[in-house]
């Protein structure tokens, strides 16, 4: 029992390790054949990910989105969901986050700033439920479902944004009104952020480690989070042990939904300070490949989303040291959930032992005083 528990932990560390080197190796044969030397760009790919305090800070601002709408795919995961419209709830959530004070103005304090994000949470979690709700009361596959809603969350984003709520200061791109200052969150680090490490790395940062690992210890440790995991194990099971599993699927698919929105919400009010066009920068997308790279485990969450948004943060570098495009690290990326998915097929092979059946020897003749027996 233990010796097969620890093969299954090292298949989920190994597994993923492999297909990313593999992604890593085809991205170099991509490089190669458009006349770039692999070596360089593996070696850039680090340096503009890890290489110094900078770039440690662009890794970690592109990385707090991405561990909550990855939360977005993990939590229905647990529940047996396939979802992807993280990227809907997302910009929806940056929409409700810029919208609030155009009804009434929140305090301008911590208060406000909670009341802000919780918009978007709150906008968020409501969009993916109704693609559990339309799931379980209508049949509709949730993946397709999701992804169609995630459409028209963002037509319905660009509506608001370039119509009813588009500020007239805004010539070059459409944006809401700036939020306010006071209800923005600041740097980790407040005034001395400039001469830490940390830079301009926000509070958005703390916020998705600490939702990752509580994600996580409710999972493992509480009744209704093991009641989460059964459902998803198997939902028929689960109904005829009498536990609630239309009630635990659409809390999944809230709590995923919620998650996704507060990335939005915070990438108004920590980055881009309104909600305009720049939000619909295919977080929630990038989010599912973190999550499976995961496995849909919150607490692998965030070391993955680092890396990841490492090799977002190192585009750039690409770009002006090889002249390469800046979107070629989505190459990499599109590689990496390749290889991820075929990886599964190896989940339970590759320690799997063969046992080889022989057919018994004969026994041994038996001397007795009256012969051989």
């Amino acid at each position: 029992m233990a010796a097969s528990r620890g093969q299954g932990i090292a298949e989920a560390l190994l597994l993923p390790v492999f297909a990313l080197a593999a992604a890593l190796l085809l991205f170099g044969v991509f490089v190669w054949l458009g006349g770039t030397s692999p070596l360089e760009a593996w070696k850039l790919l680090f340096l503009g990910a890890f290489g110094d305090a900078f770039s440690w800070q662009n890794t970690l601002l592109r990385a707090a989105p991405l561990m909550l709408t990855a939360l977005a795919v993990a939590l229905p995961a647990q529940a047996g969901l396939t979802l992807i419209g993280g990227e809907g709830a997302l910009v929806l959530g940056a929409l409700a986050c810029a919208g609030l004070p155009y009804l009434f103005g929140p305090p301008g304090n911590v208060v406000g700033s909670a009341m802000v994000l919780a918009a978007g949470a709150l906008l968020g979690a409501a969009w993916v439920w109704l693609a559990g709700w339309l799931r379980q009361w209508r049949g509709v596959n949730e993946t397709i479902s999701s992804l169609l809603l995630s459409y028209i969350a963002i037509a319905l984003f660009k509506h608001f944004v370039e119509g009813p709520m588009r500020d007239p200061a805004s010539l070059n791109k459409p944006s809401t009104h700036p939020l306010a200052s006071a209800l923005r969150i600041g740097p980790i680090m407040g005034d001395a952020a400039m001469d830490s490490w940390l830079g301009d790395v926000h509070w958005g940062l703390v916020i998705g480690v600490v939702l990752c690992v509580a994600s996580g210890a409710w999972l493992s440790f509480s009744a209704s989070g093991f009641a989460m995991r059964v459902v998803g194990g198997n939902a028929r099971t689960a109904r005829l042990v009498g536990l609630p599993t239309h009630r635990a699927i659409l809390l999944a698919c809230a709590l995923g939904g919620a998650a996704a929105g507060l990335a939005g919400a915070i990438e108004v009010a920590a980055v881009h300070t309104s909600a305009n066009a720049s939000v619909i920068a295919g977080l929630g997308y990038t989010g599912i490949l973190v999550s499976f790279v995961a496995r849909h485990n919150p607490w692998a969450i965030p070391p993955v989303a680092v890396l990841f948004g490492g090799f977002a943060a190192a585009g750039s570098l690409l770009q002006r040291r090889l002249d390469l495009p800046d979107a070629s690290v989505l190459v990499l990326q599109g590689f990496a959930f390749v290889f991820i998915l075929a990886a599964e097929a190896l989940r339970g092979k590759l320690f799997a032992a063969r046992v080889k059946v022989s057919k018994p020897t004969p026994a041994a003749p038996v001397a007795t005083a009256q012969g051989v027996a």
